[in-house]
């Protein structure tokens, strides 16, 4: 069974998704509502939750603040918001959905299917890569504190509005206040690449190329990227 957070700063925001969510009780519990993101920052480490139904838009710590004073996570995001001025696409890199209040139900459906594989598929990974090589070591500066990560652990690194999330080979997320562009010289080597505007990935985590206009990439967590076409021959050419 999944576990699942809504936070919202508006009540009846959040008790009617809490009723949309009652459809899907064989597969997902809503483990706690909060309509105060503060409250729900002391809680989320106790509740370990699957997923959020995250709010964009609240007094205090928007979405975005929220999960970057959490420092780092492991579970998936699905933004809800009644606002769709954001930059759609960012956000669905970062997060497993973007759903427009009020939640339509199909399209609920849809993210908790998604939700569904992306779980089980991390489930699935194998987590132990070998590396001869020693640890090479990045500090990440949160709000919270600053993480040591080694570079061979770094999966990709995806823009998410003025910030980075940082995807380690153990599914946990570090988000940082600094731009895509400030990490795009530190993270250049052999192993990285940014394919499109938003997302910089360790190529030696890439499972699958899908052909198209400028392709599509699976990584071994069930994420698929696209690529942009502008990138499209110089990916190919250090993949194979």
């Amino acid at each position: 069974m999944l576990k699942a957070i809504i936070l919202d700063d508006e009540t009846r925001g959040s008790n009617l998704l809490n009723h949309k969510l009652a459809n899907f009780a064989d597969v997902l519990e809503v483990s706690a509502i909060f309509n105060d993101p503060i409250k729900a920052l002391a809680a989320v480490e106790e509740i370990k939750p699957n997923v959020i139904f995250l709010d964009v838009e609240m007094p205090g710590l928007n979405g975005f603040q929220f999960l970057e004073k959490l420092g780092s996570f492991n579970f998936e995001v699905i933004f809800t918001t009644a606002y769709d001025h954001y930059t759609l696409d960012a956000l669905r890199l970062s997060a497993l959905d973007y759903l427009l209040k009020p939640v339509d139900e199909d399209e609920l459906e849809r993210a908790i299917h998604r939700l569904s594989k992306r779980i089980t598929e991390k489930s699935n990974f194998n987590q132990e890569k070998t590396k001869k090589t020693p640890p090479n070591r990045m500090a990440l500066t949160t709000a919270e504190g600053i993480y040591l990560v080694d570079r061979n652990n770094i999966a990709r690194v995806e823009a998410m509005s003025n910030y980075s999330v940082f995807i380690l080979s153990d599914s946990k997320k570090i988000v940082v206040s600094k731009t895509l562009k400030e990490y795009e010289n530190v993270l250049d080597d052999e192993h990285f690449m940014r394919i499109n505007r938003s997302v910089i990935v360790n190529l030696d985590y890439v499972v699958k190329y899908r052909k198209g206009d400028g392709g599509t990439l699976e990584f071994a967590d069930g994420t698929e990227i696209e690529v942009s076409s502008l990138k499209k021959d110089e990916l190919l050419k250090r993949l194979f």
